[in-house]
């Protein structure tokens, strides 16, 4: 993976944490509310998962998101 598209997925994943954090929500019970595993999520949330659009969909249903929230990349 090239590190221009590595700094997206850091920062996707710093967006995910942030969200679910503010949320209370642990990777255990969001892996449970999306039917992703936690392991995944963990991997996700440290920028080593080119994450699909199905799968980012499920994350933002079920921390109740606009999908932008996840794909801001600035700041």
């Amino acid at each position: 993976m090239d590190k221009g598209a590595n700094k997206y997925l850091i920062k996707f994943g710093d967006n995910l944490r942030k969200y679910r954090v503010e949320q209370s929500i642990s990777q255990k019970q969001l892996a449970f509310e999306t039917g992703l595993s936690r392991e995944y999520i963990n991997r996700i949330e440290n920028g080593r998962v080119n994450i699909s659009l199905t799968n980012i969909m499920e994350l933002v249903t079920a921390l109740n998101i606009p999908v932008n929230k996840l794909l801001n990349f600035t700041g």
